[in-house]
């Protein structure tokens, strides 16, 4: 497995570099995703290590002890491999939020884990890659976000290597709109199964968002296998954010779970 960046790399770049809003031509007229929370980024005055000083409804990204992303270093083993993905073709709806691009999904797609069912709500790209293996990040990290009937998050995340190109991806880029927008495009659908490994094996650990209000309580899912994406499709996303990664956090003693395949 081949990562591009060590994780001092990635909190240099992170707390130095603004985001280029650098747009995309959509195929259909886009909408407005409006932001309603205190203004955060990840370079100048409202980085990552300012998070939890912009808003009262911000404070556990500073004072929260189950913060994600973390290094995925030293896993115990845990059971078997017990996750299985119900997704379907869904209609195409991008949206560049400010912060990444995001795919939203409609209802009746599902992951379960370990017997417990989630609904797919969105899955969205960060780079570098937010969590690290053994002190090295990928170059790409996508993350499949899931909330079950109890309101509890569980995130699914996929590392992404430099490789062959991913057909994919180049859909989801084709159709990025610009800042602030959404596209929902017209007689185009696509499966997020797609953008899934072969492989099930996956490490587990209770963390958080790793972004602003950062709420913890989240089954965090990270795949072990990875998937690849071409040199050009990282570029294209880097002309709209450079970096996107929060550095990592604290482990604070959590245990992290090996479960094979």
């Amino acid at each position: 497995m081949k990562y591009l960046k060590t994780a001092q790399q990635v909190i240099l770049l992170a707390l130095s570099i603004p985001i280029i809003g650098v747009l995309a031509s959509p195929s259909s007229t886009p909408t407005k995703a409006g932001e309603d929370s205190p203004h955060w980024s990840y370079g100048g005055a409202a980085n990552p290590t300012q998070w939890g000083r912009l808003g009262h409804d911000f404070a556990l990204c500073e004072t929260g002890r189950d913060q994600s992303p973390i290094d995925i270093d030293n896993a115990v083993l845990g059971t078997p491999a017990d996750i299985v993905f119900n997704y379907s073709e869904a209609p195409l709806v991008v949206v560049n939020n400010g912060h990444t691009v995001q795919v939203n999904y409609e209802k009746g797609s599902t992951v379960s884990i370990n017997g417990e069912e989630y609904e797919l709500l969105q899955f969205h790209f960060h780079t570098p890659s937010e969590h690290t293996l053994s002190r090295r990040a990928a170059a790409m990290e996508l993350h499949f976000v899931h909330r079950n009937e109890e309101g509890k998050l569980a995130v699914v995340g996929v590392m992404m290597e430099k490789g062959k190109a991913h057909a994919s991806i180049d859909t989801i880029w084709k159709h990025i709109p610009g800042a602030g927008e959404t596209n929902a495009v017209k007689g185009l659908t696509m499966n997020a199964a797609s953008l899934l490994p072969n492989g099930s094996t996956y490490y587990s650990y209770s963390g958080s968002l790793t972004t602003p209000p950062c709420s913890e309580g989240v089954s965090w899912n990270v795949l072990a296998e990875t998937i690849q994406v071409s040199e050009e499709q990282i570029a294209a996303f880097e002309q709209l954010y450079q970096v996107n990664a929060r550095p990592i956090q604290p482990t604070n003693g959590r245990i992290i779970k090996l479960h094979p395949e």
